[in-house]
C-alpha cells in the first residue's frame, strides 16, 4: 500500500482524564461507521497481530501519557489502524494538553463511501474541537504549510498559505489547517465563522450536521489531489474564506 493509497485521519480534542471513556468512543465510533470493520488487535514488537478479546477492558488498562496504545484489523494485506497520543500543553493553543486520536486506513471505495461518516464517529466519539481526513500525498503538502519548520523560514508548497505553530493559535477550538474532510465542533465553526450561508453555498452543497451539532465538511467530491489545479484552488480559496484557520486572521 503507497502512502498515495491511505487515508490519514487525525482529530484534536481535550485531554484525557485519568479512566476516559473518550479512548473507546473514538475507536467504537470508526468501527459502526466502516461496515465489518472490528479493531480487535494489537501489534507485536515484530509486527504480529495478537487477538484482543476484551479490546475496550485493554485499552481502559493501557492508557498512558494521556493517550492509548495502537489498535488494528489484524489484516497485514488491508491495514486499520488507530491510537491516541498526548500533545504536551507548550505545543498547544493556551498551553492546554490535547488528545489527539489517530487512524490510518486503505484508500479504496468502501473507505471512500464511509469516510465521511469514520472522521464523524472518531471526532464525536472523542468529544473533538475539529479534525481532518485527508489522502497522505496531500496531507505531506499540507504539513508544510506550519511555520516556522524545523529547517528555518515557512515554506508552503503550491502557493498555499503559511500557517501559525499550533502553540500560537488563539484557542484550541480553532483549526490548525484544513484537509480533504473536515470535522468542527460547533464551538469551532462558530470561532471560523461557519457557515454563512451568502458566502458558504458550495461548501454547505457537500457539508453535513453531526448529532452534537458540528459539521464534517467536505472540500472537494474525490479525494483531494492538489496536482489538480481545481482542488488546488479549491482549498486555495478555502483559507482565504477563513482566515482563523490556522492563525493568520488580524488580531
Amino acid at each position: 500500500m503507497t502512502p498515495k493509497e491511505r487515508l490519514a485521519l487525525i482529530v484534536y480534542a481535550p485531554s484525557l482524564v485519568g479512566n476516559d471513556p473518550r479512548a473507546i468512543n473514538s475507536v467504537q465510533g470508526m468501527e459502526r461507521a466502516l461496515p465489518g470493520l472490528r479493531l480487535e488487535w494489537r501489534l507485536s514488537k515484530s509486527g504480529r497481530p495478537i487477538a484482543l478479546p476484551q479490546r475496550d477492558a485493554w485499552i481502559m488498562e493501557h492508557i498512558e501519557d494521556g493517550g492509548f496504545p495502537l489498535v488494528c484489523n489484524g489484516d497485514v494485506s488491508y491495514p486499520v489502524t488507530a491510537w491516541g497520543t498526548e500533545n504536551p500543553g507548550p505545543f498547544c493553543p493556551r498551553g492546554q494538553a490535547q488528545f489527539e486520536v489517530h487512524a490510518k486506513l486503505p484508500l479504496d471505495e468502501p473507505v471512500l463511501a464511509a469516510a465521511a461518516a469514520v472522521l464523524e464517529g472518531v471526532s464525536e466519539g472523542a468529544r473533538a474541537h475539529w479534525g481532518r481526513a485527508t489522502p497522505y500525498a496531500a496531507a505531506a503538502d499540507i504539513a508544510y504549510q506550519t511555520a516556522p519548520t524545523l529547517l528555518g523560514p515557512p515554506a508552503p508548497r503550491r502557493g498555499l498559505p503559511a500557517l501559525k505553530r499550533f502553540e500560537h493559535i488563539r484557542a484550541p477550538e480553532i483549526p490548525y489547517y484544513l484537509g480533504w474532510l473536515n470535522y468542527w465542533s460547533a464551538a469551532a465553526a462558530q470561532a471560523i465563522g461557519f457557515p454563512d450561508p451568502s458566502r458558504d453555498t458550495e461548501l454547505l452543497s457537500r457539508s453535513r450536521r453531526t448529532a452534537s451539532g458540528g459539521w464534517v465538511v467536505q472540500l472537494t467530491d474525490a479525494p483531494l489531489d492538489l496536482d489538480n489545479p481545481t482542488h488546488l484552488d479549491t482549498l486555495k480559496r478555502t483559507y482565504e474564506r477563513f482566515p482563523e484557520i490556522g492563525g493568520r486572521a488580524a488580531p
